[in-house]
């Protein structure tokens, strides 16, 4: 935010990609302006169950789904939880403007990757949670200690 002041537009490839700071209190498209509150829980919600099925992800591809989902949820979560107007209300600061579509940040872009990572891995069958290791069994155990006996 240092040298981009609010409404400012700095064209980067014409009207296609331009940078434009504005602050954004909703999710995507800035829809939802009123539930800051909720997104903030929503996404830490998200990072709690990406932490918690991390150690078991199958793939590098799930894991890379994994990093991108993190490290977008939290740049976002930082804003809303460190800028004004309070803590959990916070605005976010999105400045990638794609022509007239919207504007967003990198956080956002991590999030897209994940998403269109999550179909690809879908559509190769990538199985997304390792399976559980079966358990030995038992009489094959005690055999094998009898024969080190």
């Amino acid at each position: 935010m240092g040298n981009l002041s609010d409404g400012e537009t700095i064209p980067l490839l014409g009207h296609a990609l331009r940078l434009h700071l504005t602050l954004n209190g909703g999710g995507a498209l800035s829809l939802g302006d009123g539930a800051t509150w909720l997104f903030t829980l929503v996404t830490v919600g998200v990072i709690v169950a990406v932490l918690v099925v991390l150690p078991r992800l199958a793939s590098t591809g799930w894991l890379m789904v994994a990093a991108l989902v993190l490290g977008g949820g939290a740049g976002n979560l930082v804003d809303r939880l460190a800028r004004p107007p309070g803590f959990g209300r916070g605005l976010v600061v999105d400045f990638i403007a794609y022509g007239d579509l919207f504007i967003g940040n990198v956080a956002d872009i991590g999030i897209v990757l994940a998403v269109v990572l999550v179909f690809w891995l879908m559509l190769r069958g990538v199985p997304i949670i390792r399976p559980p290791r079966a358990a030995p069994d038992p009489a094959t155990a005690e055999k094998a200690s009898d024969d080190a006996g």
